[in-house]
């Protein structure tokens, strides 16, 4: 078990580093955290994007639920 959720957990690390890079840039770095990037379109963005988004949020949960799968099965092994 602790086998199959440490490639489940590779799997999925290997995916969210693909997904986030796969995303567009919305910003120019900090300039936008100090109040540079006011004009920034929140809700312009197109159907791939919002699939996108929401595969990675799915991927994101499986890596969290896999870290945590393999945390409780290391501290009863």
């Amino acid at each position: 078990m602790i086998i199959a959720s440490s490639i489940v957990l590779i799997i999925t690390s290997l995916l969210m580093v693909v997904l986030v890079l796969m995303h567009k840039g919305k910003g120019g770095g900090l300039s936008d955290m100090f109040g540079g990037g006011i004009s920034s379109s929140l809700g312009g963005s197109s159907v791939v994007e919002r699939n996108l988004d929401r595969l990675t949020v799915g991927v994101g949960v499986v890596w969290f639920a896999s870290i945590i799968v393999l945390g409780l099965l290391f501290k009863h092994s």
